[in-house]
């Protein structure tokens, strides 16, 4: 019966427990599937490293963890620098994993060789690893540095391998609607060798040098990536700037220098200013704003301008920016100037200098252009946009005024013209009009419009400064710049079609 009793109780247990072979093992935990599909791979991120108490910048940062095995994982980070020292590539190898939910973690210490000058180190890592994100610490004592320790912390996401390579500026600009941009007179350039240039007007940093302290740039870079410092910004550009792009898979980096900006000196007319009345034998007309700069072929039609049906130039409220010049080459066949000296147009014309009525033996020696000018000038700016007129007429005409005038008319189409010239004068009094401006030998320099046909749209242009052969800028010399444009390109010749248009805008000579 005790017998019967002791084996039941016996099989009992065995049911209840059942007991491990002996030589056999627990088996140990196996994260492969977790390593090779969630773990390993290319993470993105920023390390930042704190060497007695003083951190370094932050900087971007890729590493790569790789499978080591079931159970562990080598972390690698490369190109691993501190207080200027460049210690290649920090590979921590066969780091054992401990599982804890989807929190995958390793702390160890160990002894890890650093090139020269750093040597062996002791290393205290902790790694943790959850849902693609990863944080490392690493404080490493240097024995080379008297035992300081050099804390690292890295922290990253894990890249997906679908992230653009491309690291570059794509635009780089100064809004000048924004007040802290006022200065800037040319918009950047980005150049071949990732140099950023651009000019600010040398006499407005003059007034206010903190002006160049506080520019605010746009900047447009590659998809996906990051740069430092941030754009739209205030920003010292007093001295050169560098900027970094980093790529959005971490790989790839571009640095950019953006110069210290060009002062230049600049010649800006806007037409934003109004017009000023100006009383003259012939009678009273209006010139745009600043009068003492510019002037206008109104002067020379004011007595007959009822005739012609108007002035030939005149204020456009929908300039390229703001308000404009508006020039129109009148009709004057039917006036009294047509009928006593055949002059068949009146072209509009705009000009730096002034209209001088009475000032030589015909109108077109009236008109004297230039104002003195101190600086080399270097790019000729601005906005226009032009419609030829009909009938054109071709020259002066021929007869009286008993017989009556016969104008030619042909079939040519006008074309208008917009062009800076830089000429040298004895004085402040001499000048050029418009007997000589295209064909004195006075000139040294000149930036004129190439195409005068039609162009329905504003058309921006930018004309570089050509010298003349032989002649060069002497800034212990006088010169005087002329902006001269008109509506129809031989009308100094009586020569033009009745209603050719031409708009200009934001005219602008850049010198330095």
């Amino acid at each position: 019966m005790k017998k019967r009793l002791f084996c039941y109780l016996f099989a009992a247990f065995c049911a209840a427990v059942v007991l491990p072979s002996c030589g056999e093992d627990e088996p140990g935990p196996d994260y492969t599937q977790a390593i090779e599909e969630e773990i390993s791979g290319d993470y993105k991120g920023t390390l930042a490293v704190t060497v007695a108490g003083a951190a370094a910048p932050v900087t971007s940062q890729n590493i790569t963890v790789s499978k080591a095995s079931a159970t562990a994982i080598d972390l690698t980070i490369s190109n691993f620098s501190f207080s200027g020292m460049s210690l290649g590539d920090v590979v921590l190898k066969n780091c054992e994993l401990q599982q804890n939910g989807d929190v995958y973690t390793c702390q160890r210490e160990e002894e890890l060789a650093l090139p020269d000058p750093v040597g062996t180190c002791p290393v205290a890592s902790n790694i943790t690893i959850a849902n693609g994100e990863v944080t490392v610490t690493l404080d490493i004592t240097v024995p080379a540095l008297n035992d300081q320790v050099v804390k690292v912390v890295y922290e990253g996401t894990k890249l997906t391998g679908t992230e653009k390579t491309e690291a570059a500026i794509l635009s780089f600009t100064f809004d000048t609607a924004n007040e802290a941009n006022a200065c800037v007179i040319e918009q950047p350039v980005i150049n071949d060798d990732k140099t950023i240039t651009f000019r600010v007007n040398a006499d407005a940093v003059e007034a206010d040098p903190d002006m160049l302290k506080g520019l605010i740039p746009t900047i447009t870079v590659s998809e996906g990536a990051t740069l430092s410092p941030a754009g739209g910004v205030a920003t010292d550009f007093s001295s050169n700037v560098t900027y970094t792009v980093l790529s959005e898979d971490g790989k790839t980096t571009a640095t950019y220098t953006v110069n210290a900006p060009v002062q230049n000196k600049q010649m800006k007319f806007t037409f934003d200013d109004g017009w000023t009345e100006v009383t003259e034998t012939l009678g009273s007309y209006l010139t745009p704003n600043p009068a003492d700069l510019l002037a206008t072929s109104n002067g020379g039609a004011a007595l007959i301008a009822e005739s012609l049906g108007g002035y030939p130039v005149v204020e456009e409220e929908n300039g390229y920016v703001g308000k404009a010049v508006k020039l129109i080459t009148c009709d004057s066949r039917e006036t009294i100037a047509g009928s006593l000296m055949g002059i068949g147009v009146t072209s509009g014309s705009l000009f730096t200098g002034k209209f001088a009525f009475g000032d030589g033996n015909e109108t077109i020696e009236y008109t004297k252009f230039g104002v003195v000018y101190a600086s080399k000038p270097l790019t000729f700016k601005g906005a226009y946009k032009y419609t030829p007129g009909t009938p054109f007429i071709n020259g002066k005409g021929t007869g009286s005024m008993i017989t009556g005038m016969n104008f030619e008319i042909t079939d040519d189409i006008d074309e208008c013209s917009i062009q800076a010239v830089l000429y040298e004068v004895s004085s402040g009094t001499e000048t050029l009009d418009g007997t000589n401006i295209n064909n004195s030998d006075k000139i040294v320099a000149v930036a004129a419009l190439q195409d005068g046909s039609a162009k329905a749209d504003w058309t921006m242009f930018e004309i570089p400064f050509t010298w003349e052969e032989g002649k060069t800028y002497d800034k212990t010399k006088m010169y005087k710049l002329a902006i001269v444009c008109s509506s129809s390109k031989a009308g100094d010749l009586f020569k033009g079609a009745a209603n050719s248009t031409l708009w200009v805008d934001e005219l602008e000579v850049i010198g330095e």
